[in-house]
């Protein structure tokens, strides 16, 4: 293995700066600079003391024990090994130590490819994917027109069970994103698992550029407004105003808004829609390790004048649970589906001097009225569960169907 001393030097680097980050402590560069040429004194210092115990992972003995993971790793092992692949799990792997599914470390690419896809723009397949809370396992939950996942046959409620041959139960969401998207040409072969079909199927899919609309908007009979939102990114507030203009102006009477399979987003995105809906309050508030309370509140001046129906079920989870947590507390809306995912707690990404970055749970939220949905979710006002037989062999959404009936009851009530 080459360049062993180079190496372990940017793993000595990596593990320190997690652990400053970890404490809550930030270097500048020049701080770091002096930091780095001083290090091998403070490691005589750390050396000396470290059978009395160290409050940080960054002590003389991680460091021998990485160097003689390392030798042990050149020595023995069959294959040839990456170096970067190795130090970079070294950072994933003091993150995900934390035991928390949402906490990750990013590379520089990786942080890239996440601001890229929070703007609305990627390179990938054209499917919006949530994680099966029943099974671990990554579910398409919508297809976008006119992308090669449509063309190529993937249907909306697929289960994906390898991508490029490698079982992705149980990844995080942004690591199942990761692999399915890639360069534009470039094919990914996803391993499917479908309702109805009796063995897996196997489908190839051609990336390229995708422009994902995060909201979709048509009008029904009755002059009922349908605004889907997929997830709260930075380009969805213009395009839920926009949406939500349209359906007024084709003389809107109710407005069935759906969070169905939206896997949340951007919390103040999600702040800034709910401001164009709730009353003068509350929107939702956190409190972090300290018990720092931070209020995100509405002043009502756009609260909505229609009838509302929020249709949701369990891929709906954190940004689209504040919302429709919200808008069920003040009463302004009946939520019908199922009970969501119950995630409750917020991140935050915490960028490196090196372009890397690591996303950290900080704080939990909590609905106006007090509530911690963590693990819990929240229970729609009207229970209906998806027939996802109907909905694939017949194109019936009966979830759609039950909205649209509740909606026409609050309309045909004067509401």
């Amino acid at each position: 293995m080459s360049n062993k001393k180079s190496f372990l030097g940017g793993i000595v680097t990596g593990v320190l700066a997690a652990a400053l980050i970890l404490s809550g402590v930030f270097m500048g560069r020049s701080a770091w600079n002096l930091f780095q040429a001083s290090r091998a004194q403070e490691a005589a210092s750390q050396s000396a003391a470290e059978n009395t115990g160290s409050d940080t992972v960054a002590n003389q003995r991680t460091m021998d024990k990485l160097k003689l993971l390392e030798d042990t790793i050149g020595k023995y092992y069959l294959e040839s090994v990456d170096e970067q692949t190795l130090e970079k799990g070294v950072y994933d792997g003091l993150v995900k130590a934390l035991g928390d599914p949402y906490s990750v470390y990013y590379s520089a690419e990786e942080l890239k490819e996440l601001q890229d896809k929070t703007e609305g723009i990627y390179y990938g397949i054209g499917a919006y994917i949530g994680i099966d809370a029943d099974t671990s396992l990554p579910r398409l939950t919508g297809i976008i027109e006119g992308t090669p996942a449509q063309e190529s046959g993937l249907r909306a409620g697929d289960l994906l069970y390898k991508v490029d041959g490698e079982e992705v139960q149980g990844l995080e969401l942004t690591q199942v994103v990761s692999k399915v998207k890639g360069e534009e040409g470039t094919t990914v072969h996803l391993t499917i698992i479908r309702e109805g079909e009796s063995d897996y199927l196997e489908i190839d899919v051609v990336r390229r550029k995708v422009e994902s609309p995060t909201v979709n908007q048509k009008m029904l009979d009755n002059n009922i407004g349908y605004i889907q939102i997929t997830e709260f990114d930075t380009v969805t507030l213009d395009q839920f105003t926009e949406a939500l203009a349209v359906c007024r102006g084709s003389g809107m009477k109710g407005l069935v808004l759906d969070l169905r399979g939206n896997p949340g987003g951007n919390l103040n995105t999600v702040c800034d829609i709910a401001r164009e809906i709730l009353p003068k309050g509350l929107i939702v508030y956190t409190e972090d390790k300290n018990g720092k309370r931070t209020e995100y509140t509405c002043d009502g001046t756009n609260q909505i004048k229609e009838p509302l129906v929020v249709l949701v079920d369990s891929g709906s989870a954190s940004a689209s649970e504040i919302l429709a947590g919200a808008i069920k507390d003040y009463g302004i809306g009946t939520l019908v589906g199922t009970t969501t995912f119950g995630k409750g707690i917020v991140q935050r990404i915490i960028s490196l001097s090196d372009g890397s970055a690591v996303k950290l749970t900080v704080s939990n939220y909590y609905t106006p009225n007090g509530n911690n949905i963590h693990k819990i979710g929240i229970a729609p006002d009207i229970e209906e569960k998806f027939d996802g037989e109907a909905y694939y062999n017949d194109g019936v959404d009966n979830q759609l169907n039950k909205a649209i009936e509740v909606m026409n009851g609050k309309l045909g009530d004067g509401q």
